[in-house]
């Protein structure tokens, strides 16, 4: 609604050359019919989206569809959304061909970066699937809208969960074994598709989708998980040979579980995916999803470090009675808190799971992120208030990174002393001697020595 606009400047002869970017990053533009802002998840609006890349010379311009997502986000006054292409379009360097894609706000966590480094952990301890996750800026009806992470939309598809797609024909048989994307749901009620476990755990099914499931596929998916919680709360729930592990995949249980519990996500067991593959009687724990408020920016669990055991048993959020399902696999099982501990183990030895290496991503990505964050919180000007589950605001940009550094050297830490981690192997560390130091047991730099000092299976040794 503008009377008057005035243009200052000198005449040229422009440059056609590029499209507009705001930033150094890729721009998410999308005009709706008549400009009707996205009001709710329901009612998808019509929409012309546009996703602008490579400083401009690069354009995919389709019709589709714009609506909210989300549930607690979709309240804040920078909206989270979901566009529907009307085809399926690759999306910048996607691994998947696919029409829908979400438009992760990150209003309350002021790095922006959150669910990009927790994306990261699940690559790194090999995830069967991590969701694609990169950071846009976002323009909706011309106006501009902030820094958002452009990801999949979490379903059965090519390059996503890759399980086979069901069909109504899909009802007896190896056929009627799947596939099929669960989710247990604090939020299942609100949806079409779902039930209750017999444990009274809350679970949506997501795919087959609610206007296609049939009533056998329903049964079929129901009786699963329910024989899956029979076994884990079963008397023999350790036997490896009749017990839950013939019904739940435990490597991708202690990968969900690890990604959730380092990154202090207080919402690890309020949403919790799983999937099943055809011809397969496991059910397997992923893809992990939702860290807004992980990585200690939650008022309900701030410090987490300081805490003495995991967030899931102290004040993490769960739906139904799943933190009792993650006590039986996780602590109570002896030969799966083993196979926890090596798993972390492994992490560390090979350098995956180090404090330099996590840093060093969070920092490249604070560069990448530089330019969008001054633009979002010139748009946005809250850090110096807390907002969502914000346990401090810290002020400054800079600051809330600094802190996500903070916590996760201190959460390698904690993990290690609380899985028992010990360096294994030999790491020979030599100096010359202009510049001689002396190493602790960890290989950390402390004060000068005229001698090297090598590490073996944690014990030091002078190497004259």
């Amino acid at each position: 609604n503008i009377a008057e606009v005035q243009f200052y400047g000198y005449e040229a002869e422009g440059d056609d050359s590029q499209f507009y970017q705001p930033t150094n990053l890729p721009v998410v533009v999308f005009h709706t019919v008549d400009n009707v802002d996205p009001y709710d998840k329901e009612n998808d609006i019509v929409s012309t989206i546009s996703i602008i890349s490579n400083d401009g010379k690069k354009i995919l311009t389709q019709p589709g569809t714009t609506r909210l997502r989300g549930n607690a986000s979709m309240q804040f006054e920078k909206k989270p959304y979901r566009i529907k292409f009307d085809k399926k379009q690759n999306v910048l360097d996607a691994p998947a061909k696919a029409k829908k894609w979400t438009l992760i706000n990150n209003y309350g966590d002021k790095t922006l970066m959150r669910n990009i480094v927790a994306f990261e952990l699940s690559r790194r301890l090999g995830m069967a699937y991590t969701p694609f996750c990169t950071p846009v800026d976002v323009i909706a009806n011309g106006e501009y809208k902030g820094c958002y992470q452009l990801c999949d939309q979490i379903e059965v598809n090519p390059g996503r969960v890759e399980v086979d797609e069901m069909t109504k024909d899909d009802i007896s048989g190896e056929a009627l074994t799947g596939g099929y994307l669960i989710e247990v749901d604090a939020y299942a009620y609100e949806e079409v598709s779902w039930f209750n476990s017999n444990r009274g755990n809350p679970v949506t099914i997501k795919s087959p989708a609610d206007d296609e499931i049939t009533p056998e596929q329903s049964a079929y998916i129901r009786q699963t998980f329910n024989n899956m919680e029979a076994k884990v709360f079963a008397n023999t729930y350790q036997d490896p040979t009749n017990g839950y592990r013939s019904l739940l995949d435990l490597n991708s249980f202690l990968q969900h579980f690890i990604v959730g519990e380092f990154s202090g996500n207080t919402d690890t067991y309020w949403s919790t995916y799983m999937y099943k593959k055809r011809n397969d009687p496991k059910l397997y724990v992923g893809p992990v999803w939702d860290f807004d408020i992980a990585f200690d920016n939650d008022n309900r669990t701030y410090p987490i470090n300081n805490k003495s055991t995991y967030v899931y048993r102290n004040g993490g959020s769960h739906a139904g009675n799943m933190h009792q399902l993650v006590e039986r696999v996780a602590i109570n099982d002896g030969t799966a808190n083993s196979e926890l501990k090596a798993m972390w183990a492994t992490m560390r030895n090979t350098g995956k799971f180090t404090a330099e290496s996590l840093t060093a991503f969070i920092d490249e990505t604070a560069a990448q992120l530089d330019e969008s964050q001054r633009l979002n919180f010139m748009r946005w000007n809250i850090l110096n208030t807390k907002v969502h589950q914000n346990p401090v605001a810290r002020g400054s940009y800079a600051a809330e990174v600094n802190y996500l550094k903070e916590y996760v050297t201190e959460r390698i830490e904690w993990f290690d002393k609380k899985l028992k981690y010990e360096p294994t192997g030999i790491n020979q560390l030599t100096t010359p001697s202009a510049t001689p130091h002396t190493y602790n047991m960890m290989g950390q730099r402390v004060t000068n020595n005229t001698n090297g000092i090598v590490i073996r299976n944690g014990k030091k040794f002078l190497q004259k």
